[in-house]
Formats: structure tokens, sequence, C-alpha cells
């Protein structure tokens, strides 16, 4: 790691925990710029989860502070995700360089289209409770999400957000609750079969987590409403560029 690149990851990792904490996405700067730094494409992949993994445990322990958790749901949901992540950890390891840079603008766009359809509207309910049709309906969804967000993680609160409003008709903050944990859960996992197989960079991941620890504190003082606006602006014009940058349409 030069010393250039410390600046560069902490600041980065600032804005994407702002983005994170206020909409979620943060990924979609953090890993297109750890690959541009030139980290191969997994390690990357599996640098980026170090960071996933601080600011949602931080984000549990700031949920559980504040009375809104319910683990015996969130870890039940997280089983299935944990096994999906393995799964997906391990395809992503043996990809290529160039087809994950596929990949990834063809789910980055995809993800776009998460952001402006903005899925947390739909949440209105406070119960954080499921029937057993609900449940069985959420982990088998989750065992899916597992596998993405273990390949890529990129977008995986705009899904989670998604599925959980959908399903459970959870309102923001429940269901963010839940997201934070199952996504620290399952990226646990997944960071393991990343360093397992020599795919993390720590110097690089330690910093960026650093950086997405202090953006998501100055993200939870923020107006989220007008904030939201401004990120979903500022997301859009990263990511159309970041898919043109990957798909290869410009040097």
């Amino acid at each position: 790691m030069e010393i250039w690149h410390i600046p560069v990851v902490f600041f980065a990792g600032i804005l994407a925990g702002f983005i994170n904490t206020l909409a979620g996405g943060g990924s979609l700067l953090t890993l297109p710029i750890l690959i541009f730094l030139g980290l191969p494409t997994a390690v990357a992949n599996g640098t980026n989860r170090i960071a996933i993994v601080a600011q949602c445990g931080f984000a549990v322990a700031g949920f559980k502070r504040n009375g809104v958790s319910n683990f015996k749901l969130s870890l039940l949901l997280s089983i299935p995700a944990i096994i999906g992540a393995i799964i997906g950890a391990y395809i992503a390891i043996d990809i290529s360089d160039l087809l994950f840079k596929r990949v990834l603008a063809v789910i980055m766009l995809l993800v776009l289209g998460l952001i402006l359809w903005n899925p947390r509207q739909e949440g209105g309910g406070n119960s954080s409770s499921l029937g057993r049709r609900q449940l069985i309906t959420a982990m088998t969804v989750f065992f899916f999400i597992g596998i993405y967000g273990g390949f890529i993680q990129v977008g995986v609160g705009f899904i989670i957000i998604a599925a959980l409003t959908t399903i459970t008709k959870f309102n923001l903050v429940v269901t963010n609750s839940h997201k934070v944990f199952i996504a620290g859960i399952y990226t646990i996992f997944a960071l393991v079969v990343f360093a397992f197989n020599g795919k993390v960079c720590w110097e690089i991941g330690l910093c960026l987590a650093a950086g997405m620890g202090l953006g998501g504190w100055i993200g939870s003082h923020w107006a989220v409403k007008k904030g939201e606006r401004w990120l979903r602006m500022l997301l859009t014009i990263c990511v159309v560029a970041m898919v043109i940058k990957l798909s290869g349409l410009i040097p």
C-alpha cells in the first residue's frame, strides 16, 4: 500500500459510511475505488468486507442502545444468509477479473434501479415478529440474498430493505435493525473465506473501516430526508460513471 492510498481510502470510507447511514449503497463507491487503486478484484471484494463488519457492529449496538432489536429473529434470518454467503464468497474468489468487472457493471445498474425505486417507502409496521409462512418465505429469500452478498455485497442493503418491507411490512427503523445484524453476521463468514484464501489486504481494510465508522457517526447527525434526496442524485451519477468504466466503454 502506498502512502497516498491511506487518505484516499479513509475519506472514501467516510463518504461510504455517510451514504450507508442515510441511504445505503456505500460499496458502490468503495469497491470500485479499491479496484482502481490497483487491488485485484477478489482482493478488493474481500478487503471491503472488513469495513462492512465494523460498520454493522456499531450500527447493531446503536439500535440495541435505542431499544430497537430482535436478535432472535435477526439470527434466524441470518442462518440461511450465512450459508448463501459462504457459497457466494467462493464464487467470487474463483471468478476472473474481467468477468467480475462485467458482472459488477450489470449489478450496479440493477442496484441503481433499486435506488431510484426507493423501497424505503413501503414499510409501515412497528412489529418485529413474523408468522410461520412469512418466516419460511423470508428465510428462503435470505439464502439467495446471502449468495449475492457473499459474492459482491454492492447494494445488498437496498435488496434487504426491499425484501423485508415486501415480506414483513416492517417500518424502516425495524427493517434497518435487522438489516445491519444480518449483513454483519453473514459478512463475517464471507470475510473468513476471503481471508483463508489470501484475498484480503488488512492494512487498507482497517483504514477503510476507520473511515466508514466516522462517516456513519456523521451521517447519523444529518437530516435524513434532505440527505437521501441529495445522495440518490450523487449515487446515480457515480453508478453511471462506474458502469461506463467497468464495461470498458472508456479506457
